[in-house]
């Protein structure tokens, strides 16, 4: 009788240690990016993420971007390991992607890569980790 109550209780545990668990880079999905994000472009002041799930797309993420007293909206998605998000002033025009990957080991709370302003040949590095 006692076995059984282990087995029982260990089998109701799974579910509960399966979402702790850490996931590996290529693993991180939309759910892993919700939340708060710190933002640090090299040069540039800090700034605040926040995404939530995208309204019309089940796998993305939207959200806004605020630099001090400046604020974008933001959009996009993580795919195997590798984040994109579309960056605009005004909601309407990109003026900016965050092109990254997800830290291996990070647990899917860092991402490093290169931020680019609409236009130019070049961007800056990047690294995002979730508050």
């Amino acid at each position: 009788m006692k076995a059984i109550a282990l087995v029982l209780l260990a089998t109701c545990a799974l579910p509960a240690i399966a979402q702790t668990a850490c996931p590996a880079a290529g693993e991180v999905a939309q759910s892993h990016l919700l939340g708060t994000w710190r933002a640090e472009v090299e040069g540039r002041s800090p700034a605040t993420l926040l995404l939530d799930k995208h309204p019309e797309y089940a796998q993305s993420v939207s959200g806004r971007l605020d630099r001090g007293d400046r604020r974008s909206q933001v959009a996009g998605d993580v795919e195997d390991g590798e984040l994109t998000l579309e960056e605009s002033a005004d909601g309407v025009h990109i003026t900016a992607t965050w092109l990254g990957d997800v830290v291996e080991g990070s647990c899917g709370r860092e991402v490093r890569g290169t931020w680019t302003l609409d236009g130019q040949p070049t961007g800056f590095p990047f690294v995002m980790r979730k508050q």
